[in-house]
């Protein structure tokens, strides 16, 4: 059965199958019937807050906790049936730093190969452009490397047995811009040879350099497809207003009940406003009442919604929308 499991895998497009998956902790869903394909050799990543369900997601993926239901399929093994398979043939880098912090840097890549019979030798040609910069370092304890030197020797011991597939747990959530723009680079690379890459993330610019991704709240998936087919579900319109007295701008924005929704983005307010109450005189329009509630400095443009813009408007809906 094993056999015909991995000559069937090899015919498949999808690396990873989920269906409906649910898990609960008391009384929260943590997951509510998750439903994702993941193909193989793709980037994919899952987007969203803390407390979305990312991490229970992955715990489930990397076979560390079984969902309370529903079925999942990792290179045609079930998660339940056949998880010493998956185990090797994954590598899962958790969000919170657990190697060993009392073991230096040599230690912990010789450990982790070790567990799985396999010298750091044999596929050192695998983490060599990530190791290389902490290499000087080897003798060094775990527990006093920086954060983008965790980064890199946790992804190190989670590659060094050449797994198929790689679970990445919020692995930027910390680090400086600079680290996180090369450990990007390093997946890219990763993603080159082969490696199917599973990564999830609170930065909504991540999103743009998967190749798919998935957003969810709350238990519950928004949205899945290719980022450009992400934003092209945003069916409303979607203004910027910016100017003086923002937070008195918010409220009155607010007010209007013509506008779907308002929310800040940095030094702006985005609008969104369902396509049959847009007109060409809009803009004028919205100029004109806040004018009349004592606006004089402040400007108005209409603009392409990004990532953020859909999260917040599909997740104002409550439910799944596709």
């Amino acid at each position: 059965m094993m056999a015909l499991l991995k000559l069937g895998c090899m015919e498949m497009l999808n690396s990873i199958e989920i269906r409906g998956v649910s898990k609960k902790y008391a009384s929260i869903d943590a997951l509510n019937k998750i439903s994702i394909d993941i193909k193989r050799g793709e980037i994919f990543g899952v987007i969203g807050p803390d407390g979305a369900g990312k991490t229970t997601l992955f715990r489930i993926l990397s076979t560390l906790i079984l969902p309370d239901s529903g079925d999942v399929s990792i290179e045609g093994f079930d998660i339940r049936e056949d998880y010493k398979e998956i185990r090797k043939i994954i590598g899962y880098m958790p969000g919170k730093f657990s190697l060993y912090g009392d073991l230096s840097v040599n230690e912990n890549l010789s450990f982790f190969a070790s567990v799985f019979n396999v010298s750091v030798d044999e596929n050192s040609y695998l983490i060599e452009d990530i190791f290389k910069d902490i290499a000087p370092f080897g003798s060094r304890k775990a527990s006093r490397l920086s954060g983008g030197m965790k980064q890199k020797l946790a992804l190190s011991c989670a590659l060094i047995h050449k797994p198929s597939v790689l679970f990445l747990d919020e692995p930027t959530t910390g680090v400086d811009p600079v680290s996180r723009r090369e450990f990007w680079q390093i997946l890219d690379r990763l993603n080159k040879m082969g490696i199917t890459i599973v990564v999830s993330t609170s930065y909504m610019d991540e999103a743009l350099l998967c190749d798919r991704i998935a957003l969810i709240k709350e238990g519950v998936i928004l949205n899945s497809n290719t980022p450009a087919g992400v934003v092209s579900s945003f069916k409303n319109k979607l203004l910027a207003v910016w100017g003086d007295e923002m937070p008195t701008l918010l409220k009155e924005l607010r007010s209007f009940d013509f506008i779907n929704s308002v929310y800040s983005f940095g030094h702006e307010h985005h609008l969104s406003v369902h396509i049959n109450n847009f007109s060409s005189h809009l803009i004028e329009n919205i100029s004109t009442l806040l004018k009349d509630r004592g606006h004089t400095n402040f400007h108005i443009k209409e603009i392409n919604p990004g990532i953020e813009d859909c999260y917040m408007e599909f997740a104002s809906k409550g439910a799944a929308y596709e």
